[in-house]
This record gives C-alpha cells, sequence and structure tokens, in this order.
C-alpha cells in the first residue's frame, strides 16, 4: 500500500493542476478502496487499446493518462514516420468527456508538431479507420469506450494503414509512453497544425460504405422494414443515412434512444449483444410488423441483429450466427460474379465459431484465424497484400467487409445484414431460414458466452488464479466426452490429452485457454482485455436433419451448455 500512497502523493506535485489535485487529495483522505484502484497500476493498451473509469490516477482515464500515451505516440511517430508533415485523425463517441479529451489529445499531438485533423463532431469508429488512409495519415485516434458502462471512456490508437496497432508498432509505442514522466507531456498546442473535418469525409465514407455493403442491384429494398436504435450512440450520424442512400426507405428509428447521450439512459448497458438493449426496439418491430432490428453500440463499431424466427417472434442472433450468414451471402455473391480463384481468404478468431470455417470451405475459401480482436482481422490484410479479403467477424457482435475499413464496421454490415434479409425476402425465405440452411448443409452450432466481473487489483488476482488453475488442473472430459486437446496461447502449444504429442501455435502469446472435445465441443477462457471480466466461450454442435427438428436441436444444445456451465461451478 506505501506504493501506492507515494504515487497518490506524486499527484499532488505541480505537474498536475488543481483539479486533478483536490480528487487526488479527497481519495487520500476518505477512500481507501478507490484509492488503491486508481492507482495499484498504470493503464494498459489491451485488445481494445486503452479504456477504464474515468477519474485521477494511474490507471484512470485523465487529462494525464491520455497526454502521455499521446506524448509517446508522438515521439514515436516523430522517430519512426520519415515524411516532412507527419499527421494524426482524430474521431470520439458520445461518451462525458470524450469531445474535451479529443481536444487534449490534438493539443499534444500539435505541440510536438504533427497535424492533426479532428471531427467536428462525434463520429463512428469505423469512419476513424476509413479517415486514416482516406486523409493519407500516419495514425488515428478514437476517444470511445465501446459498449463500456457510463462511467468508462477509453482511447484506441490505429496506424497508417487503418488498422489498430499491432506489432511491432504496440510495443514500440508502448515503451515510449513508459519512458515518460508525466511532466514531459507538452500540452502547448499549435493552432496552426489543427484542422477540423467533417462533410466530405462523411461523404466518401457512406459512399464506400454502400458500395462494399451491396449485394446486388436487383434487391427490393423498399419491401424490407427496419427498425433500427443508435442505443443513444455515434451511429446516429451514418446508418440512417447509409440506408437511405442503399435505397431502403422502410427504415423506423427508435426515438427516445436517437439522441447521443453518454448516460445511455434507456438501457441497463448499451450493448446490443444483450436482448435487454435492444428491448425497445424490438418491441416497435412487433408494434409494426417489421422485418429485422439493427442496434449498435456507442462508438458503432458492433450491431445487433434480430429477426423472425419460423413462428414470426424476434429472436436477437448472436454475433457467430450473423457472422455466419454474411459470409455465406458474400461468398455467393463473389461465386456469381467468378471472382473466386484460390486467392481470396475470411477472417475469424481463436474464440468465434468453427462453422464459418466450413462456409469458407465449402466455396474453396481459406479461413484465417487470429487473436481475439478486429487488429489481427486487420493485419491479415496487410500481411497478405497478394489475396483478396472477403470479409471477417468475430462473435462478440463484430465484422468487417471488404478492407476499405480495417476495423469492425457496424455501418457496412448493417447494409449486408439488410441485404441478406431483403433478398431472402423476396425469394420467399428470411434471414433466420438462411441460417437454418446453412446449419443443415454443415451442422448446427450453437455458442455461449458468460462474463465474469472481479473488480480491482483482487478481482485482477482471481482471475489470474482462475487462468492458472485451469492450467495446472486441466479439464479432462466435458460433459461426459474426453478432452482430445488444450490449446494455451500463452504457451503457444497446443497440448494433444489423448496421444501426448505437442504442436506449437503460430501466433502472438496471448492469454487465452482453448479445450476441445473428441466430439467437436469447445470451451474457452480468457481475461478481457478492456473490462475487469474473465469470459467463458462453450461452443457445442450436432447434425440437423431438417429445418423443421430446428428448435428441438437447438433446445438439446442449449442444455448441454447449461449442463458444461454447471459442471465447470460458473453458474
Amino acid at each position: 500500500m506505501s506504493e501506492i500512497l507515494d504515487k497518490a502523493k506524486h499527484w499532488l506535485t505541480a505537474t498536475f493542476d488543481s483539479e486533478t489535485q483536490k480528487e487526488v487529495q479527497d481519495l487520500l483522505n476518505s477512500n481507501p478502496k478507490d484509492l488503491e484502484d486508481s492507482f495499484y497500476k498504470d493503464m494498459e493498451f489491451g485488445t481494445g487499446g486503452m479504456r477504464g473509469t474515468m477519474g485521477a490516477g494511474t490507471n484512470r482515464i485523465n487529462k494525464y493518462t491520455l497526454g502521455r500515451a499521446t506524448q509517446g505516440l508522438s515521439n514515436y511517430i516523430i522517430e519512426n514516420v520519415t515524411k516532412d508533415q507527419k499527421s494524426v485523425v482524430i474521431a470520439y463517441d458520445c461518451r462525458h468527456n470524450s469531445k474535451k479529451f479529443a481536444k487534449i489529445v490534438a493539443d499534444v499531438l500539435s505541440a510536438n508538431q504533427i497535424k492533426v485533423y479532428v471531427f467536428e463532431d462525434l463520429r463512428p469508429t469505423p469512419e476513424l479507420s476509413f479517415a486514416v488512409r482516406h486523409l493519407n495519415c500516419d495514425a488515428g485516434i478514437v476517444l470511445t469506450a465501446s459498449h463500456n458502462p457510463p462511467e468508462y471512456n477509453g482511447y484506441k490508437v490505429y496506424w497508417a494503414d487503418g488498422g489498430q496497432i499491432v506489432p511491432p508498432h504496440d510495443s514500440g509505442i508502448i515503451n515510449k509512453v513508459n519512458e515518460l514522466d508525466f511532466s514531459e507531456i507538452n500540452f502547448n498546442a499549435n493552432k496552426d497544425l489543427i484542422q477540423e473535418i467533417g462533410k466530405n469525409v462523411d461523404d466518401a465514407f457512406i459512399e464506400a460504405s454502400v458500395k462494399n455493403g451491396s449485394l446486388a442491384e436487383n434487391i427490393d429494398r423498399k419491401n424490407l422494414k427496419i427498425v433500427f436504435t443508435s442505443l443513444h450512440g455515434t451511429s446516429i450520424v451514418s446508418i440512417p443515412d447509409a440506408l437511405a442512400k442503399a435505397g431502403y426507405t422502410d427504415v423506423h428509428i427508435v426515438e427516445e434512444q436517437r439522441t447521443p447521450n453518454g448516460d445511455f439512459p434507456t438501457v441497463k448497458s448499451p450493448n446490443p449483444e444483450e436482448p435487454e438493449a435492444l428491448q425497445m426496439a424490438t418491441n416497435l418491430a412487433n408494434k409494426i410488423g417489421a422485418d429485422i432490428v439493427i442496434g449498435t453500440d456507442p462508438d458503432c463499431d458492433r450491431l445487433g441483429v434480430a429477426v423472425r424466427d419460423l413462428d414470426g417472434n424476434m429472436k436477437l442472433m448472436n454475433g457467430n450466427q450473423t457472422m455466419v450468414v454474411m459470409t455465406e451471402f458474400l461468398l455467393k455473391k463473389w461465386k456469381q460474379e467468378g471472382k473466386i480463384n484460390g486467392k481470396q481468404f475470411i477472417g475469424s478468431t481463436i474464440v468465434s465459431t468453427e462453422l464459418v470455417n466450413n462456409v469458407a470451405a465449402n466455396y474453396g475459401v481459406d479461413t484465417k484465424i487470429g487473436l481475439t480482436g478486429f487488429k489481427w482481422i486487420a493485419k491479415m490484410v496487410r500481411d497478405f497484400p497478394e489475396l483478396d479479403f472477403i470479409g471477417g467477424g468475430e462473435e462478440s457482435f463484430g465484422y468487417m467487409v471488404s478492407d476499405f475499413v480495417r476495423d469492425k464496421d457496424a455501418v457496412t454490415a448493417t447494409l449486408l445484414a439488410c441485404e441478406v434479409a431483403a433478398y431472402a425476402k423476396q425469394n420467399g425465405s428470411s434471414f433466420y431460414k438462411e441460417l437454418l440452411e446453412i446449419y443443415t448443409k454443415n451442422a448446427f452450432y450453437k455458442e455461449h458466452l458468460i462474463s465474469i466481473t472481479k473488480k480491482g487489483m483482487d478481482g485482477a488476482a482471481q482471475i489470474q488464479k482462475m487462468m492458472s488453475e485451469m492450467r495446472i488442473n486441466p479439464l479432462k472430459n466435458i460433459d461426459g466426452e474426453k478432452v482430445k486437446t488444450l490449446s494455451d496461447y500463452q504457451e503457444s502449444v497446443e497440448y494433444n490429452l489423448i496421444s501426448g504429442e505437442n504442436k506449437n501455435i503460430d501466433l502472438p502469446k496471448s492469454n487465452v485457454l482453448i479445450y476441445q472435445t473428441e466430439n467437436g465441443t469447445r470451451v474457452a477462457a480468457r481475461p478481457s482485455g478492456t473490462e475487469p471480466k474473465i469470459k467463458f466461450y462453450f461452443s457445442v454442435n450436432t447434425s440437423l436433419e431438417s429445418i423443421e427438428n430446428a428448435k428441438k436441436t437447438e433446445a438439446e444444445l442449449d442444455a448441454k451448455i447449461q449442463r458444461i456451465i454447471k459442471e465447470m461451478n460458473l453458474n
């Protein structure tokens, strides 16, 4: 605790402004638990960048942690980019302090003689990724905490290719940040180097989104009834315009959630992965007889899709299901256009459904698998320039169509989901029936995610202990099935628990464990890179003889997942 007190007292020195000093003094006087959580570690880059609770402290999002990160980034750009006029583009979302934080970040960059483009108002994260290459910038920054609770904010860094930073740039930047004392941050802005941007970039982004999110010219878009909710986030500035430009006219916006608001007043969590977040949208869909519901998270990089099931009820697709259907339709389009020649690929991640691999293989297309996070899919695009990237996704409700955006993109993915639904409807099918057809051709895969929250220093230790115990005492059986392999991505080894043979895993090290049984059941565990949580991913599958058996088969798979959860004492 003495080390924490020393760090906190340093924040009472003249390096820090009076407002920050007062906040730290209040913590010292009255709140030892919050003091500990604010200072026990430094804010770190995770799978989605730097994300955390706002407030004073080294483990908080504030003027100084953002300033230090930006000073380190500036130093790295100055040393590694050869252009005379180096440049960075900045976007921000609807969260409290995002606009203020964006200004601080712009000030630091400009103080280091780096040209800065700042969006005039909130914009979606995928537009920031697009803008990096559109404006020929050396890097990009977006101030966002994605779908986290209202008290959070965050900071994501993109490199010149439009993707989030990956090796070697990530460690290079982090090393520069770690070298810095807070007193070395240059906050003295050069106003001449800061330029506001807006409509010109918006128009180019929407045009590219419509071009890449469209399946065919002869789709009856006017006959699809859509309900859309931005969940108080940034997508309201892009998705309605994109839908209109694509030709969708029957679009109904959830008005109570239209206005951007960092408190997210109508939802418990602004996360489209949770059915509760889309309740107002599905209620409206039932009232007006809509075909599809689309909801996006605050920074508009992930989307939730609800469609009518076989009984006509609205059913929220999980991220794996949406990913599989959209991938199937993209592949079908490429095949119809005669563009599949063995030089294409689909992108996925280690905790996403294996069904997408089978779908791609049916078209003779390879699936490349990366670690969790779209920065790894963006890296695939850069690492294989001789191949065409068709699309890619991950289980956490993200999808990326083509490579004009190098991150998950709810704008283009929304258009593609609506294209699938409109095309299916005019051909006597539906989005959900198309999913079931994929299951009958391959297998019925059912996935489920559990997130367990463990806050603070004690929570981090508990998560570490849970992962350690799963390594030391690996599961031998899962729901009566013998475990065949344990893949330890931190050790970069796949252990065959039956034959005793080991294989190297050719991916960067990551704290992830994946068990797989002889029957193809999978259980994965990983600490979240952006929240104080440990996540468990479950995947089970079986054959589906006919669409008529879908409900019964799904119930059996759901029951199997619940048995596994109980067996692992995760209830």
